[in-house]
């Protein structure tokens, strides 16, 4: 087997995957992890003295998708089989999680499943980080509402427990919001009036779903976390 660069795999929901053509500008900030994330990547390296690396991401994070739904439809065992040992997992779930409390309870199937995950991607030889859910743009007033509940919070403590680096993107984002405040903070999600743009021609406010703009954003705070985790053991792409 042809041996290639740690990579970075990433599983999620809508907010993480890449969206269809047809839903442009929405994006979800998977997407576009790979260029900032390579950037830091290499500048740390250069720094130290390291050749360049290539940190290849793929992204099987799907619209809807729970912690339970992402392992019955296959993607989890589509990313295992895609991986190598020396990759990354990055899981951030939540948003749809918690619209099943009967099941996907933040302290009972949620929780269960992020350890399931984490113990399946060491078996595989897979060092596994967790992301919060990236926080709606909910305001009262000027303060950012929080809308998670307990799942931000039931996430930090499995990756606690676990011993596994968490990327804490529910405060991030919505420090994010706060700082830009209810007005300016909207072109950070998929917002046009009617009539604004050939593919949303009745318009939309969407204040889950980032825009380009806001999934950048969001893709550069994952990359800040990520970075640092990935600099020493990321190795020089091979000849083609």
């Amino acid at each position: 087997m042809t041996r290639r660069s740690p990579a970075v795999l990433l599983g999620g929901d809508s907010t993480v995957a890449s969206c269809p053509a047809g839903e442009t500008p929405m994006s979800g900030w998977g997407a576009h992890l790979a260029g900032p994330l390579n950037a830091r990547v290499n500048h740390a390296r250069g720094a130290a003295g390291l050749p360049p690396a290539t940190v290849g991401v793929l992204n099987t994070a799907k619209g809807g998708a729970t912690t339970a739904s992402y392992r019955e439809e296959g993607l989890w065992d589509a990313l295992l089989q895609a991986s190598r040992p020396g990759d990354t997992v990055v899981l951030q779930f939540g948003h749809n999680d918690q619209k099943q409390p009967d099941v996907l309870a933040a302290r009972g199937g949620f929780s269960d499943r992020l350890r399931a995950f984490v113990a399946e991607a060491r078996a595989h030889g897979l060092t596994p980080v967790l992301a919060t859910s990236v926080e709606r743009r909910h305001f009262d007033g000027d303060t950012v509402k929080a809308t998670h509940g307990d799942y931000p919070q039931a996430t930090r403590d499995v990756a606690a427990d676990l011993g596994v680096a968490c990327i804490d993107l529910t405060p991030l984002t919505a420090a994010r919001y706060a700082e830009l405040g209810p007005e300016a903070s909207r072109a950070l999600f998929t917002h046009f009036p009617a009539g604004a743009h050939p593919l949303y021609p009745d318009g939309i406010a969407d204040d889950t779903h980032f825009s380009f703009p806001g999934a950048l954003e969001v893709a550069e705070m994952v990359a800040a976390a990520l970075a640092p985790l990935l600099t020493d053991r990321a190795e020089e792409a091979p000849p083609a």
